[in-house]
């Protein structure tokens, strides 16, 4: 059977290039070796929201006196958490199914690899081997978690995501290593559900992507809720025992922590051993697959997209990133994806999200700028809904008053991220943004009030 196009996984870049591939009149396969949908539907980003979704559905009710209302004798059943997460996933694993089928993309299971005459040989499970042909390739296997020599994951002391999401039981303490959007979400959800909870992180700030007024935003809530946070602080062993014993060094000396169990949330490397690209000459730069713009590999015919490449690890990058390639293939013109306004979301509580450059990076690149926060004390929406933490924060530039940045902190601010990525995209000003009529009230006023900041006209702080 011959193909005009066969990805090589089905995650977020993966199954959105097999279906608009589809959509293009090209007869595609995907190739998948486990679950449809990646890990980011059955073992990253989906799950994880369930999971948290509880954790604050749990701390509304044990803080229901704040709101008027008492409740009595609340506990967090952890096993049921973890079965609607489950569920949850399952739900979304069928819906690519549907999708799989309505749009006649042939799925086919199994480990793919690329031979050496630019075919598709996938090995199933009962060892059997089938070839199949094909124009053009993507790959797209994603990424795998870290691993650290020191603390390699063994699923009983030392977790990645995949155990953190589906524990036997609350551990009664924990130590996570690292600070990004896995560390810091699955910290707040065992800390929320009662473990005592120590993220350590190696640079001297949490969430090291984001805005630096981000990280100590997000460092004072996580502090709040009862989370000890350890940065400019190196992991330098991990021995097992009933506890783990947890050696950091840091600026004051070393220090041995103590914990349950260690969830490791380091980062990812990428999945491209095995699948035939050294035979086939495509370069690798530290694990990535070097590519150009429209993602084809230097073998014609073979293009990547996703965690596989040297752009952000994030599932909707990837998937922007397989439409461009899908419909460059189809001979379109697509518009170049856009790496300047990525937007990014950490849902602990407040949320954070972000695009655009932070004031750091404008200070390195020299640039003449501005900033302006609205703090969400002064919103009377936070006010109302309790959730005054956090603020809007604006970076915008003095000679064009482009707005290069966005930085939220605050109660559902990933909602509010997206129109404003496209805005930034389409070279909105700051003046622009500030004569904006939001709605009242909302948390997005916040980013109106922000906007008249930068020219001294803000109303309400």
């Amino acid at each position: 059977m011959e193909f005009d196009l066969i990805v090589i996984g089905s995650g977020p870049g993966g199954y959105v290039a097999a279906i608009r591939a589809s959509q293009l009149g090209m007869k595609t396969a995907v190739v998948e070796r486990s679950e449809l949908g990646g890990i980011c539907l059955n073992w990253g980003c989906i799950p994880t929201k369930a999971l948290l979704k509880s954790a604050q559905a749990y701390h509304y009710a044990v803080s229901g006196e704040t709101y008027g209302f008492k409740a009595d004798n609340v506990t967090a059943d952890l096993e049921s958490i973890v079965t609607r997460s489950r569920e949850v996933s399952e739900t979304m694993n069928k819906g690519i199914t549907f999708l799989f089928k309505k749009n006649n993309v042939t799925v086919i299971e199994g480990t793919g690899s690329i031979t050496a005459d630019k075919k598709v040989s996938v090995s199933s499970l009962d060892g059997t081997c089938t070839v199949y042909d094909t124009k053009n390739i993507i790959i797209a296997t994603g990424a795998r978690p870290v691993s650290l020599p020191f603390a390699p994951v063994d699923g009983d002391k030392i977790w990645c995501y995949r155990q953190a999401l589906t524990p036997d039981k609350l551990p009664a303490s924990m130590v996570v290593i690292g600070s990004g959007a896995i560390g810091t979400e699955f910290a707040f959800f065992y800390r929320t559900l009662g473990t005592d909870v120590t993220i350590v992180e190696y640079v001297d700030r949490i969430l090291p992507v984001e805005d630096d007024d981000t990280s100590a935003q997000v460092s004072r809530s996580l502090r709040k809720a009862g989370i000890k946070v350890m940065t400019s602080a190196a992991v330098k062993s991990v021995e097992k025992g009933d506890l783990c014993k947890v050696e950091v060094e840091t600026k004051k000396g070393t220090e041995y922590l103590e914990a349950e169990v260690v969830l490791s949330a380091v980062g990812v490397v990428p999945n491209t051993e095995n699948i035939g690209l050294e035979a086939l000459g495509i370069e690798l730069n530290r694990g990535r697959i070097a590519v150009d713009a429209h993602y084809k590999t230097a073998v014609d015919g073979i293009y990547a997209i996703g965690d596989v490449i040297a752009t952000p690890a994030l599932a909707h990058v990837a998937s922007a990133e397989a439409v461009h390639c899908v419909e460059h293939i189809a001979g379109l013109n697509p518009e170049p994806v856009n790496y300047s306004y990525i937007p990014g979301c950490t849902y602990i509580s407040p949320e954070v999200a972000s695009a655009g450059m932070t004031e750091r990076a404008a200070k390195e690149k020299g640039l003449e700028y501005k900033t302006a926060k609205f703090p969400f004390t002064a919103s009377g929406k936070a006010t109302a809904a309790g959730e005054k933490d956090g603020f809007v924060k604006i970076i915008s530039d003095v000679l064009t008053d482009k707005v290069l940045g966005v930085h939220l902190v605050g109660a559902n601010v990933s909602e509010m991220i997206g129109p404003m990525v496209a805005l930034m995209k389409n070279g909105i000003t700051a003046a622009q943004l500030a004569k904006t009529i939001f709605p009242h009230p909302t948390m997005s006023e916040g980013i109106m009030e922000a906007a008249a900041a930068i020219h001294s006209e803000a109303i309400h702080f």
